[in-house]
């Protein structure tokens, strides 16, 4: 008989069974077979000395980073030309002036595509940013991140295995997002875009979903590069079988495209035919054309980028290792913006990284866990 048990655990050890019968069950590579975790480790270390030789496309302004490898020390004297773009569209609409008419007039004068309509950003940062001035939105922004964190530490503390992390949690939404107290970056869409979807997350349960809707809305009015959030999310309630929560999220879809079928009118009542049209962004930049959103975006710029592009994949990797709902959720929209980057998205549009940095910087907290539990995983014999 003790012969036979201690077949039946080497037979446990070998196949995976019960070698995580010990571990949390929110320990996701943990509870892993062996073959699959060699496998994933494999494809970690090989994505990360991919990341480490994979240089940026971009510049910090923007420019090609083969064509002006020097660009970033010049920018720093002088206002980056999106961002006073931006500048002169919102002092107008402060002036008194109808944003599409003034939008579609400032972007010709720069060189600016403004055709397809998606060339034309939507009205609403512009129009609240002239509204209230750059004070009152240092205030909301000081607010905002605080509020992140706040919710970031409610969501570590109700979900399993989170509470012991979730001191590690606040303060990495505010590393992750403390670009948005920058007053240089207000009039950018995305880093607003990207905290508030840090938010609504961090807002959400599972059945209790009001205030993360009424966030993301918010996000979704001021950049269209939420509705990937936003599909998430329904299709997260749809796979728990909660309809009623899917359909809110798809009714906030819903009201979403209708408003921006009339953006696009609004552009399109404007343009002329000696409008040029813009160059595609499908571009299939892979690797690169992610790092540079990525890093360029977010406080990872500040590292060498042979730390930075490694650092990037660990942290969709560190959310990988919770099992939770929290950690399930922001995996799946790491990965799904990450294929997005990989294709979609010119050198100049480095800043759309900003919409999930603050949330990248929280795999951070789960980066110790998760390895080491795919290693011993691995080593299991």
């Amino acid at each position: 008989m003790a012969g036979g048990g201690a077949g039946l655990d080497r037979l446990r050890d070998d196949t995976g069974v019960g070698r995580g019968r010990d571990a949390p069950g929110w320990d996701r590579y943990a509870h892993w077979r062996r073959g699959p975790a060699a496998v994933l480790l494999a494809v970690l270390l090989a994505l990360m000395l991919l990341a480490a030789f994979a240089r940026p496309t971009a510049s910090m302004d923007g420019t090609p980073a083969e064509q002006a490898p020097a660009a970033t020390t010049d920018s720093r004297h002088r206002r980056d030309d999106d961002l006073a773009l931006y500048d002169r569209i919102i002092a107008r609409v402060a002036s008194g002036e109808n944003y599409y008419t003034a939008a579609m007039t400032e972007q010709r004068a720069g060189d600016y595509p403004v055709r397809p309509g998606l060339a034309v950003r939507l009205p609403t940062l512009a129009l609240i940013h002239a509204a209230i001035g750059e004070d009152v939105l240092q205030a909301i922004a000081i607010l905002l991140l605080g509020a992140t964190g706040w919710a970031w530490w409610r969501r570590f503390s109700d979900e399993p295995g989170g509470a012991r992390y979730r001191i590690y949690a606040a303060a990495l939404v505010v590393l992750g997002g403390s670009t948005v107290l920058n007053r240089y970056y207000f009039v950018l869409h995305e880093i607003w875009t990207g905290m508030l979807i840090a938010l609504s997350l961090g807002l959400h349960r599972p059945g209790r979903y009001g205030w993360a809707l009424a966030v993301a809305a918010l996000a979704l009015a001021l950049r269209e590069h939420a509705l990937p959030y936003v599909l998430l999310m329904g299709a997260m309630a749809l796979w728990r079988r909660d309809w009623r929560e899917g359909a809110a999220w798809a009714v906030l879809t819903a009201i979403f495209a209708i408003g921006f079928v009339l953006h696009l009118q609004a552009v399109a009542a404007l343009v002329t035919p000696a409008d040029p049209q813009g160059p595609p962004w499908l571009v299939m930049d892979g690797m690169r054309g992610w790092l540079s959103k990525t890093v360029l975006a977010s406080n990872l710029r500040f590292l060498p980028h042979w730390i930075a592009g490694p650092l990037a994949v660990a942290m969709v990797f560190g959310w990988s290792g919770w099992r939770s709902p929290a950690g399930t959720t922001a995996t799946f929209l790491l990965l799904g913006y990450a294929l997005a980057f990989m294709l979609a998205g010119r050198a100049n549009n480095f800043y759309w990284g900003a919409v999930i940095a603050p949330m990248m910087f929280l795999g951070l907290a789960w980066i110790p866990m998760a390895t080491a539990s795919l290693i011993r995983t691995v080593r299991v014999r």
